[in-house]
């Protein structure tokens, strides 16, 4: 095996040479790393595999051996973007039999990937005839010259892979999850393609550490600069960006970048290494929160980038663009937020995430999970972003554009003619008093209660700061963020869900559970009483902000009436520990699991008041994980079997004198509102974004007269999956309109 930094010291004197042929490379790497064989293959159209340069196998395979992309173990690597080290390659699964090679003697084969630039230009690989694991730093090694080769196999244009394609100028269509609600049509944009490294190996260590000091001093300081200056371009959610700002300055990372150079790297091509090796990393992390980690990760590798290489920013885009990207940190969104895009779809990308908490604060429409429209798209041609309905078309029919214009229009208009309601009262047209509060999570949306009219809070979710920094506070620091969020309401009901961890939110450094359905598992109410001191704390913050005011608290996930009163007795016990005592202790549940329908009567009697959670509800309901796409429109809230098990909430409700609200996303669409206040849910709870369209077609309905329509429906036609068709035929009849 090569002393370190020997082959690194060779491929640079060869290169300094001259361009050097990719035969002499691969005996170079071959000598250096003590191996039989070194083959590079490149990558050519139609996903196919070429081997172009060998050291060891049979000289007239070159040309002649192709894999198709994921066959083969070479094909593997390159379609999975990760390494394989293997002591027995032949007894591999993936393993592909080439007779012209005359491969048959080798055992061990490490193959590494060859890319640049985000796209995998093909695959280098060595073997030897005894059967081993390569080690770490051989493994380090010819990730190295991988680097290298990717510049090569660009300069010498041995990877043509471009194709024309009569698929670039027809329509697609990609179904996505709703991040943030909202319309957009324009022009695409493309964002998030790396740069190529022009300069893999360092000349000169020190002078290379030197200005990965220097680039990372600019790239904190630009930061801040970004942080100082968020307020004007949406009042840009505080703990997010002081959770980005810790990442930003995290020595973790960016000493694993100063590592590589002192392994021989460049500034840039180590940057570039420690991003990959994150990214390879994260992808196998299946929790959603922690995998948009890595989207604040890569934001602050491109400006690191763009620190040691003095790059500019972007020119400025033409307003109203719709972006795409693979992912995206805060404050790259912020940045393109001020240059006026008007929407954006992501390829990987949570509700939970960063990117997501900053797009419904700015009101941006965001669509997550539209996988494969980044190699559909083109740069400049026309799309539409429909976050209401999880949907994203590229190159749209004519038709499609004018009838969305068409809609955007209208809806301009309409909420321009909402103002006028933000200060009234909630009433239907037959005069049926409604009350719309807000769910909200972070300080900065408490604004939104006078800006929106809201008689509230129904549910603050106090898990979202905490994921937010990136830690859970102290008894202190949440009594602070508590007391903040009822002094904005001054005097409006609030009420604080205690937190909702577990699942798919989990707080930066916790592992994962081990569990086949994270969100059937152990989260929410059940750490909460497992780990009883945790609760306590939080219970104990409520009770020192409400400071002698009112207090509401209701706890997530109950799946029985013992759950309930073990977390119920915690609150009452650290209520006679705080003074003042709230001057009314309210304690409510929230109904999420069936199983506690067939446990009301006593639920009832136990706590003062029910929130339906629509969300998980429904996803339990119907055994259908709501994050999966493909199950987004299959189970309707608008169908028999939910309207009967909301007629029997109410029904349990009014018996025991106890109020029921919903403050799941259904409360937040119209149509759905309509329904729930029909049915005498007369409390719902949502996004800041819906408490205006909602309050307008409370205004213009006639909730008798809706009610007998829907009763009507329900006895004609009990099998039907959803009522929803005829109902918004019927709502189009008497002149109602829904977004």
């Amino acid at each position: 095996m090569a002393p370190p930094r020997r082959l690194l010291a060779r491929l640079r004197e060869t290169m300094a040479a001259g361009a050097a042929p990719l035969p002499q490379l691969a005996t170079l790497i071959a000598d250096e790393l003590v191996c039989e064989v070194c083959s590079i293959y490149a990558a050519r159209p139609g996903e196919v595999l070429e081997l172009i340069a060998t050291r060891g196998l049979r000289p007239e395979a070159v040309g002649r051996t192709r894999l198709r992309v994921g066959e083969g173990i070479v094909g593997l690597v390159a379609a999975t973007g990760r390494p394989l080290n293997l002591p027995d390659a032949q007894n591999h699964p993936a393993f592909a039999y080439r007779p012209e090679t005359g491969e048959e003697p080798y055992a061990s084969l490490l193959a590494v990937p060859v890319r640049r630039a985000g796209r995998t230009l093909g695959v280098v690989a060595v073997q030897n005839r005894v059967s081993r694991r390569y080690a770490d730093d051989e493994l380090d090694q010819l990730e190295t010259a991988a680097m290298l080769l990717a510049e090569v196999l660009a300069a010498a244009g041995a990877t043509d892979t471009t194709e024309e394609s009569l698929g670039a100028a027809l329509p697609r269509r990609f179904q996505g999850a709703i991040l943030a609600p909202g319309l957009a049509v324009g022009p695409i944009l493309v964002a998030g393609a790396a740069g190529s490294v022009q300069k893999v190996l360092a000349d000169d260590i020190p002078a290379e550490l030197a200005r990965l000091d220097a680039a990372v001093a600019t790239m904190q300081a630009g930061v801040d600069a970004l942080i100082a200056a968020s307020a004007p371009v949406g009042d840009a959610p505080r703990e997010v960006l002081d959770a980005y700002k810790l990442i930003a300055a995290d020595a973790g990372w960016l000493k694993r970048v100063g590592d590589a150079i002192r392994g021989g790297l460049s500034a840039e091509a180590a940057v570039h290494r420690v991003a990959d090796e994150l990214r390879d990393r994260m992808r196998r992390i299946t929790d959603p929160y922690l995998r948009e980690r890595l989207a604040d990760l890569e934001d602050l590798a491109g400006r690191l980038l763009s620190a040691l290489g003095g790059d500019a920013p972007p020119d400025v885009i033409v307003p109203g663009a719709i972006l795409l990207a693979r992912r995206l940190g805060p404050a790259q969104l912020l940045e393109w937020h001020a240059r006026g895009i008007a929407g954006v779809a992501i390829e990987e990308g949570s509700s939970g995430g960063h990117a997501a908490i900053m797009a419904r604060a700015l009101g941006i429409p965001v669509l997550g999970g539209a996988r494969g429209m980044l190699e559909a798209a083109e740069a400049g041609d026309l799309a539409v972003l429909d976050a209401d309905d999880g949907l994203l078309i590229l190159r749209p029919e004519a038709d499609v554009v004018s009838g969305y214009n068409l809609a955007l229009e209208a809806r301009s208009q309409r909420r321009a003619g909402y103002a006028k309601l933000r200060g009234v009262p909630a009433r239907s047209a037959d005069g049926v008093r409604m009350r719309l509060m807000l769910n909200v999570g972070l300080a900065m949306e408490l604004d939104q209660l006078d800006e929106t009219g809201a008689e509230g809070i129904g549910l603050f979710r106090t898990e979202i700061a905490m994921l937010a920094r990136g830690a859970i506070g102290d008894v202190a620091e949440q009594a602070a963020t508590y007391a903040r969020v009822l002094d904005a309401a001054r005097g409006r009901p609030v009420l604080f869900r205690t937190l909702d961890l577990g699942g798919d939110k989990l707080l930066p450094g916790a592992t994962p559970p081990e569990e086949e359905n994270p969100a059937m598992g152990w989260r929410s109410l059940r750490v909460g009483l497992d780990r009883p001191a945790s609760l306590r704390r939080q219970l104990r913050a409520l009770l020192l902000a409400a400071g002698g005011r009112e207090l509401s608290v209701m706890f997530p996930m109950v799946a029985t009436v013992a759950e309930f009163r073990a977390a119920k007795a915690l609150l009452l016990a650290e209520a006679k520990r705080v003074r003042p005592s709230p001057e009314r202790l309210n304690i409510g549940a929230m109904l999420e699991v069936p199983a506690l329908l067939w446990q009301l009567k006593a639920l009832l009697t136990e706590a003062d008041f029910i929130s339906i959670g629509s969300n998980d509800l429904m996803q339990f309901l119907f055994a259908a994980d709501r994050g999966t796409p493909a199950l987004a429109d299959r189970y309707d809230l608008i169908s028999p079997p939910v309207l009967d098990l909301l007629d029997h909430v109410v029904a349990a409700g009014r018996a025991a004198g106890r109020p029921i609200s919903v403050c799941g996303e259904a409360a937040s669409r119209p149509l759905e509102a309509l329904v729930l206040a029909s049915l005498g849910i007369t409390n719902l709870s949502m996004p800041a974004l819906s408490i205006l369209p909602v309050k307008a077609l409370l205004a213009d309905a006639d909730l008798r007269a809706f009610r007998a329509m829907l009763d009507s429906l329900r006895a004609a036609e009990p099998s039907d999956a959803s009522l929803r068709e005829p109902l918004l035929g019927w709502m189009r009849e008497h002149g109602l309109t829904v977004e």
